[in-house]
């Protein structure tokens, strides 16, 4: 029994996230039913991360086992003809049995993408927030700051996944814009449900005065959602990166 890693990017427009659902057609499923005609043999298929409905992925982490005696390098390509355009397995290699590409990886990136424009981009629709008022970026700037370190991230994310804490560190948060795009990255060692969009909210409440970057590890030190930004929309969020030791760090480095 082999385990192999797969490094995939894909538009989540259409999708009900990652995760597999009942009723709704969602990335993982669809990976899993390319795999079966092209291995032969029905897998299950880990994902690095629970991205949401209409979030994309720019680089992704999954892992499955299986018998097959297909070449890694080989896969992408198989696999790939069995795919709809809208996802691409880009590279695979072998990894240890232990391997586990949400337990095994180290740090994530994410990045969160905002139309700031008085008109809107139909190209874009489905991939950034189309937002026509407009930001402070040095107020969003300081806002992102403030989210740096470890802290008790509750105050924003949404309920619905348990976790054993709300305890998160974050590397590293920036804001930039080029021409009528800002970019917010955030690189953390994990992420809690609704985590990265929340915190986009805030800065945005920060953006317009609604709240002080200042303000904000108070804020978390309170841990009340109600005193925090708004969840942003899906479609402006990417996962960006995901780290990892052995093969599979290697795999996913540019």
């Amino acid at each position: 029994m082999r385990n192999i890693a797969l490094r995939l990017k894909y538009d989540g427009s259409r999708y009900h996230g990652w995760q597999i659902q009942k009723n709704d057609i969602t990335v993982a499923q669809t990976l899993e039913e390319a795999l079966e005609k092209v291995l032969g043999e029905h897998v299950r298929v880990t994902g690095c991360g629970r991205t949401d409905a209409g979030v994309h992925a720019l680089r992704y982490c999954a892992n499955f086992k299986a018998e097959t005696n297909i070449p890694a390098d080989r896969i992408p390509l198989a696999v790939n003809s069995r795919l709809p355009s809208d996802i691409a397995v880009t590279a695979a290699c072998d990894v240890d049995d232990d391997f586990n590409a949400i337990s095994s990886c180290i740090k994530k990136e994410y990045i969160y993408k905002i139309l700031n424009d008085r008109i809107r981009d139909p190209f874009l629709a489905d991939r950034v927030c189309f937002w026509p008022q407009h930001l402070d970026m040095e107020l969003i700037s300081r806002a992102a700051a403030a989210f740096e370190g470890t802290h008790d991230f509750r105050a924003v994310r949404s309920l619905g996944t348990e976790t054993k804490t709300t305890v998160r560190t974050v590397f590293s948060c920036s804001a930039v814009k080029e021409g009528s795009m800002i970019t917010v990255s955030v690189c953390a060692d994990g992420f809690l449900y609704n985590m990265c969009r929340a915190m986009v909210g805030t800065m945005v409440y920060a953006a317009y005065g609604k709240l002080l970057p200042e303000d904000i590890p108070s804020l978390l030190e309170k841990g009340d959602r109600r005193l925090t930004g708004p969840t942003m929309p899906p479609q402006g969020l990417y996962l960006n990166r995901v780290w990892y030791e052995g093969p599979a760090g290697i795999m996913l480095q540019d």
